[in-house]
């Protein structure tokens, strides 16, 4: 038998999420599946903020159109915890490429291509429990 490990995940609702009014259904998706919401918090990031957050994608070709993207309005950060708790929300939010996703997660039921030439998909998620810690300490100062 596998040992449950209780841990914390950093969930951002991108720019498209909150233009979008989805902050709301996608925190609840994740609450209904009994993670405990610890911190939340309203902002509009920095170019400075989001390379750090984004430091692993730097050089990329895509790195400057993420940052844009990430830049163009405001963002909702918020740190969930629970047993597994990064596995179980990544399950959640689907495939990063929303056209992809399976229907019943979040970037399937609410992410599509929008033609803008960047990848809009609604939500961040930490990918481990290090890269969690690191964001956390971003996001939550």
């Amino acid at each position: 038998m596998r040992a449950m490990a209780t841990e914390k995940i950093l969930v951002l609702i991108k720019p498209d999420g909150v233009r979008r009014n989805l902050t709301g259904e996608v925190f609840a998706r994740i609450e209904r599946k009994g993670y405990v919401l610890e911190n939340l918090a309203w902002q509009e990031p920095d170019r400075d903020k989001l390379a750090q957050h984004y430091a692993e994608h730097s050089g990329k070709p895509f790195y400057p159109g993420l940052l844009d993207y990430m830049s163009s309005g405001p963002i909702v950060a918020a740190v969930f915890s629970g047993e597994e708790v990064i596995a179980g929300v990544r399950s959640l939010c689907g495939a990063t490429d929303p056209t992809v996703a399976a229907p019943g997660t979040i970037r399937g039921d609410f992410g599509r291509n929008w033609g803008s030439g960047r990848l809009e998909n609604i939500v961040h998620a930490s990918d481990s429990p290090e890269s969690a810690e690191r964001e956390i300490s971003i996001w939550f100062a």
